[in-house]
């Protein structure tokens, strides 16, 4: 019998990104969460079809729900099955996990916010984020050094 190769496909693809919260928010602690999707919704991530920006995560009789983010269905999605592009999802995360999360939000001020979504096998996955909020001094000071890194960047590469 011949030696046979078996090459797995690689899943471990971005699907969406939220620009907006690095932007925004400084990132003070990530999280790794599961998403509970339906199948249309899977289709849906498989051709890249998710929006994070304006989306945040609510917490409501100890659980955690993405809230705010938009998939979009195909044109090719089930007919018995009504598609609501922004309904909340529920995140799966440890119960430690949404204690620290909750306790972070109600007391310290913080904010929760997802910053990506990702294939993880065949998994998804959404990596949400417990952030604070930046002042405007602060968004131009973050602009400022980055900035400087690229030029800085662009002198010592020549």
């Amino acid at each position: 019998m011949a030696n046979v190769k078996v090459v797995k496909k690689n899943n471990g693809g971005t699907i969406a990104q939220n620009k907006r919260a690095r932007h925004d928010y400084f990132i003070e602690e990530k999280f790794e969460a599961g998403l509970s999707l339906q199948g249309w919704e899977v289709k849906s991530l498989r051709a890249g079809r998710m929006s994070l920006v304006e989306s945040y995560v609510i917490f409501k009789n100890s659980e955690a729900y993405l809230f705010g983010a938009q998939i979009q269905p195909l044109l090719s999605a089930s007919t018995h099955v009504v598609p609501e592009a922004t309904r909340s999802r529920k995140l799966l995360l440890s119960r430690k996990e949404i204690e620290r999360l909750m306790g972070a939000v109600n007391q310290k001020g913080y904010s929760c916010v997802p910053l990506a979504c990702y294939w993880k096998g065949h998994l998804v996955k959404l990596e949400i984020a417990l952030v604070k909020g930046k002042q405007l001094h602060d968004k131009r000071a973050s602009e400022k050094d980055r900035d400087w890194k690229r030029d800085k960047a662009r002198l010592f590469h020549k």
